[in-house]
């Protein structure tokens, strides 16, 4: 890694967690702060840019399930990736569903985390790229507008918020409207080519995405599975 990697903030309420993680990561071109709560995690967010957030599931007072939800809803988009002690396959799905980009469980080898912080660090970097690069472009869902320009969907005036895997698997899908794509092309597509391959993940970003832009999630006009293959954007 470069000098300087890149800014992380770790909240976790073990003391010695964050002091492990803080030296290996720091020993990594990174520069680490911590938070053993949400209010810490709160006012350092509010003050300072993080290029991700490390954020333990299990806190005192505001869990960071809870964080994780509340952080999106008010427009928060930085990457989340969430730790936890429990490693039932229920609670990745439970912290996706939520906002975050990321899951690890605890325990967990320092390398692995530090795989994981550099590919969503590459996937916000390349989507930047890709909004550099990109012409003004726009594309209207039913009622949503997705500029890809901006970065942003929108509802009339309204700005909706997505978490960057979200938002990269919804552009992705919007660039090749009408065409079916499988689960690991649209991983490969939207997170990179060195992403790990993780159906799951695309099936719980898709339907978040769902209950945002469709009138009826549950029978969607839009964002289509289609049998034997995976999704698509349909655009009736």
């Amino acid at each position: 890694m470069d000098e300087d990697a890149g800014k992380l903030l770790v909240v976790d309420d073990e003391a010695e967690l964050r002091a492990l993680l803080s030296r290996y990561l720091g020993g990594r071109g990174y520069r680490v702060r911590q938070a053993e709560n949400t209010a810490e995690m709160d006012r350092l967010l509010t003050r300072e840019h993080f290029d991700v957030l490390i954020l333990d599931l299990m806190l005192p007072g505001e869990s960071g399930l809870a964080a994780c939800r509340r952080l999106r809803g008010a427009g928060e988009t930085v990457p989340i990736l969430m730790l936890t002690a429990h490693g039932d396959p229920v609670d990745r799905i439970i912290g996706l569903e939520s906002g975050a980009d990321d899951y690890l469980p605890k325990p967990f080898e320092p390398r692995e985390l530090l795989a994981r912080i550099e590919a969503l660090i590459r996937r916000q970097r390349m989507l930047g790229a890709q909004h550099h690069q990109r012409p003004e472009h726009t594309v209207h869902i039913g009622r949503f507008t997705l500029d890809a320009e901006r970065r942003e969907l929108r509802d009339g005036e309204h700005t909706v918020c997505l978490a960057s895997g979200e938002f990269a698997l919804l552009q992705v899908l919007a660039a090749n409207r009408g065409r079916a794509l499988g689960r690991e092309r649209l991983i490969r597509l939207a997170d990179g080519p060195d992403a790990e391959i993780n159906d799951r993940s695309i099936d719980v970003r898709i339907l978040r995405l769902r209950r945002l832009i469709e009138d009826q999630p549950s029978a969607p006009r839009h964002l289509v599975t289609v049998r034997g293959t995976g999704y698509m954007l349909s655009l009736p």
